[in-house]
């Protein structure tokens, strides 16, 4: 098993506020005007702040609040070989249907994005390792534990029309191609564990896509595409479990279903997890699940019917998108209603020991941030630590 305790009964997603002085220095080191050793200074200063916020509040699984990063899927398949970051990619590659390509078509078209451009491995040097050690070393001086947010490995395939996610004469296949990316991801992987990484959070905003009746309606109309939804989603589920192989039993794996955390608390998609839920509970090689449930375009909780015994679920119940604090009381009568689902007919405080509760997202996906204050996030964050002590007193 996973040398930590994770998941904690009170979560958080990852991304926290960037202060404006760390955007002031980061806004100089693009235009050329800041060093890297000048905004590595002001980054340090940011997230020891971070840091101990989280503590102070009573959080046991701390992270850096992807504070260098500009988005929250940072530089892994940047830094690949065979990746390559480019601007103004034509919108013509893209499918239009994608919840997150429709959103930057009505901001003007596409904007960045990794293309392969041939073979893909790993570069032998890990983009995230400086982040980690830093974080790591921190959260261990407050006698915590650090957690670490990693992009999903299938995120550079969905949004490219059939036959642009990488070039006939690298693969012949996804098979092929997502094959390559696991390798990368199992040695990125290597590199994190032996740096002490015992509790990695997955990103993953397309698997949420696949509950989008925008996405599933727009996939049956496109002529070009050659598998159905359900084979895709099978392709996915092959990749994540190949990424993983190596390190499910030492390091413990959560996967984030992300709904989209745009500019101003714009969400890209909408749809229940009831569709996905046998197959992405059953089949995907995680130990737990962070899912949304902040408002009703998230569904019910019928679908946790659905989650083994051995796993564990994060329900996101307190939106991160905006300040209005909820009601606890609602939200702890929401998380034994989940239990009762999750029970199916037996023991609803077994079922208890299974449920952490979260933030349904991180409050700067992107380096802007979402439409709430410093204060406002940590009241957030406050009230998930209150609902947790009452309802699971004494354990962090």
């Amino acid at each position: 098993m996973p040398e930590t305790k994770a998941p904690f009964r009170a979560e958080h997603v990852g991304s926290l506020l960037r202060p404006k002085e760390l955007l002031a220095d980061r806004a100089a080191f693009d235009a050329g005007k800041l060093s890297m050793e000048s905004l590595d200074a002001a980054a340090d200063k940011a997230i020891d702040k971070a840091i101990a916020m989280q503590a102070d509040l009573g959080f046991h699984a701390l992270t850096d609040g992807e504070y260098r990063r500009g988005m929250f899927w940072g530089e892994f398949f940047q830094t690949l070989n065979g990746m390559e970051e480019r601007d103004n990619i034509p919108v013509s590659k893209f499918r239009d249907y994608v919840p997150d390509v429709m959103v930057f078509h009505e901001n003007g078209g596409w904007g960045r994005s990794c293309v392969c451009t041939g073979r893909i491995s790993h570069s032998g040097t890990s983009s995230l390792l400086k982040e980690w050690t830093y974080t790591r070393d921190h959260a261990n001086k407050l006698g915590r534990e650090a957690k670490l947010t990693m992009i999903s490995p299938v995120w550079y395939h969905l949004r490219y029309k059939e036959g642009e996610a990488y070039p006939s004469n690298a693969y012949s296949s996804d098979k092929e191609y997502f094959a390559d990316i696991a390798a990368a991801f199992r040695a990125e992987l290597d590199i994190l564990y032996d740096a002490g990484v015992r509790n990695v959070q997955i990103d993953d905003p397309n698997l949420a896509y696949f509950c989008s009746q925008v996405m599933i309606d727009g996939w049956a109309a496109d002529p070009a595409n050659k598998y159905t939804l359900d084979e895709l989603f099978e392709t996915y589920i092959a990749a994540y479990n190949d990424c993983l192989r190596d390190h499910k039993d030492k390091i413990h794996f959560g996967l984030h279903l992300c709904r989209g955390n745009f500019k101003n608390s714009r969400h890209f998609a909408e749809g229940s997890y009831d569709r996905i839920a046998a197959k992405l509970f059953n089949q995907v090689n995680v130990h737990t699940y962070y899912l949304e449930y902040d408002t009703e375009r998230s569904g019910g909780f019928e679908c946790l019917a659905h989650l083994p015994a051995d796993k564990r679920v994060v329900l996101g119940i307190i939106t991160s998108k905006f300040a209005e604090l909820e009601n606890k009381a609602d939200m702890e009568a929401r998380v034994r209603q989940a239990a009762k689902f999750m029970a199916r007919g037996g023991s609803e405080d077994e079922a208890m020991t299974r449920i952490s509760v979260s933030p349904q997202c991180g409050f700067a996906s992107n380096e802007e941030g979402n439409a709430i204050s410093w204060d406002g996030m940590v009241g957030k964050l406050g009230l998930v630590r209150e609902i947790a002590n009452e309802m699971w007193p004494g354990e962090p």
